[in-house]
């Protein structure tokens, strides 16, 4: 395991001495511009494993990205051997599509405490709820970012985040009604306790999700990342590009389909991914929006 390693990946060349927000801020913005979240493993016949080690040569030496549990495992460890007082948590995604949250714990976040003060840090959620600042662990403060209005709440010692997100411009009215688009202006994105987990807690989950015909990452092929006025994604044969903030409270969301021989050059040219073996993508609709 190798820190200089990890920072030439993502680019950072900051300060490796302090242990602050800012520090913290950059580390973790640097990590989401170079890091896919990605679900690709599994529809290129690969099996994603947990073992730090693994995760450390996929992202690091390998280039590709990865699910949370993956970048946020890889994260958390690199935050922890700065100095940074870390630990990992265990979330519930919610389901829109189902109008409900999972029953199986199925998301890995990192909580950072610096100075008495505790944040929530996750580099793996990916698309628009994707935060690009740790956020203070407060409850019912609007915390606003480049992406929208993030939040937490509290009720009986279970935390709640949801996401304002602001209009969006669809130039391509074809894709005005896709099931990638998110209908709600007010989206819940997961809930969580402060109870605190390891990786071991997620093995079972780690296979679930890359084997059940009923997991979302089954369904479809899934490639985002974040740039410095928005994000990429590449779902299916759906390649998306939006723009935050494109004019006043509006977001630009462009859409293409790309044919079956566009999918390996736009990985490589619009996420610095070159795969090992063929992709088969895959977009079953369903719950997965931008």
């Amino acid at each position: 395991m190798n820190l200089e390693e990890y920072f030439a990946r993502t680019g950072y060349k900051g300060s490796l001495e302090k242990q602050d927000l800012e520090t913290l801020t950059d580390i973790f913005q640097h990590h989401i511009r170079a890091v896919p979240f990605e679900n690709l493993s599994i529809h290129c016949g690969e099996k994603i494993t947990l073992e730090l080690e693994h995760v450390y040569n996929k992202i690091v030496r390998r280039k590709r990205g990865g699910w949370c549990m993956e970048n946020n495992q890889l994260l958390g460890w690199v935050l922890k051997c700065l100095g940074y007082d870390t630990s990992f948590l265990g979330a519930y995604v919610f389901n829109p599509h189902q109008n409900a949250y999972a029953t199986i714990m199925t998301h890995l976040l990192v909580k950072v405490v610096i100075d008495g003060k505790a944040y929530i840090v996750d580099g793996g959620f990916g698309v628009s709820y994707q935060m690009w600042q740790p956020m203070e662990l407060v409850a019912g403060k609007d915390q606003p970012q480049a992406p929208g209005v993030f939040r937490f709440t509290e009720k009986n010692a279970v935390w709640y985040l949801e996401k304002m997100r602001r209009k969006q411009y669809i130039p391509n009215q074809n894709f005005s009604n896709s099931d990638l688009l998110e209908k709600k202006e007010c989206r819940k994105v997961y809930m969580f306790s402060l109870e605190p987990r390891t990786v071991e807690d997620f093995r079972f989950q780690c296979t679930y999700l890359q084997t059940s015909p009923e997991s979302l990452f089954t369904k479809k092929s899934i490639c985002t990342l974040q740039t410095t006025t928005g994000f990429r994604a590449l779902i299916g044969w759906t390649f998306t590009e939006t723009t935050y903030n494109y004019k006043e409270n509006m977001d630009l969301v462009e859409f293409v389909t790309l044919e079956d021989e566009e999918v390996e050059k736009t990985l490589k040219e619009k996420f610095n991914i070159t795969l090992d073996r063929k992709l088969v993508p895959v977009h079953i609709k369903g719950s997965y929006t931008i």
